[in-house]
């Protein structure tokens, strides 16, 4: 029953993603990443054995263990991913309020001197 509920779960999951995509609402760089860990977790729940079988033939002998431990491995790899792509948006937010700022010092500059040479 649970191996039934785990493979819903993860059908459902794919079904949500695949909508967000196209919606607009996730962008389909992150999306694919999100529908390989949604099919992954329907597989291990209409096919546990094939997780079993891999975990036995890498050597462990807790195949949940292995599940656990392959799941922390690919939250902390999403969170370094995210956090590497948001110290980049946050130096090109920084510079373009930088550009903003001189162009508006600029602006300011011209408008100064456009009276003066009317005169």
């Amino acid at each position: 029953m649970i191996a039934l509920v785990t493979g819903t779960i993860g059908v459902a999951g794919a079904i949500l993603i695949v909508y967000l995509i196209r919606s607009d609402r996730l962008h389909v760089s992150h999306g694919l990443g999100w529908i390989f860990t949604a099919g992954t977790l329907a597989l291990l729940g209409f096919a546990p054995r094939v997780f079993d079988s891999l975990a036995l033939y890498i050597g462990v002998s807790y195949p949940p263990s292995l599940a656990f431990t392959l799941a922390f491995v690919i939250i902390t790899i999403k969170l370094l991913v995210n956090d590497i792509n948001r110290s980049r948006m946050q130096v090109t937010q920084q510079r373009l309020v930088q550009r903003i700022a001189m162009l508006e010092a600029e602006q300011r500059r011209l408008k100064k001197r456009l009276p003066e040479n009317k005169n």
